[in-house]
């Protein structure tokens, strides 16, 4: 019981981050901070997701298996958003000034 509520909740904790994430997609001016909003929580909502599965998870196998796609989109996250922002930089858009 304990540990489908522990589950539960990290499920819901990580859907939130990825709302938030979400949300600073939407109102955040420019590429440079829309990226930050993104890499973030998308990043933490994952890990919580993950986590919230691997409570769940019946096997080693299984657990080996999530950790692995949380650290491949973690590098791929990280390896997506440098490229954007290098593509801004060099296409002159500067980052946003009050």
């Amino acid at each position: 019981m304990i540990l489908n509520l522990a589950s539960i909740a990290l499920l819901l904790a990580g859907a939130l981050f990825f709302l938030a994430g979400t949300v600073g997609l939407l109102r955040f001016p420019d590429v440079y901070t829309r990226l930050h909003a993104l890499t973030k929580a998308d990043n933490l909502g994952l890990g919580m997701l993950i986590a919230g599965l691997a409570l769940q998870a019946e096997s080693w196998v299984l657990l080996g298996k999530l950790l692995l796609i949380w650290l491949l989109v973690l590098t791929a996250s990280a390896a997506a958003s440098h490229l954007v922002a290098n593509q801004a930089l060099a296409r002159g858009i500067m980052p946003w000034r009050r």
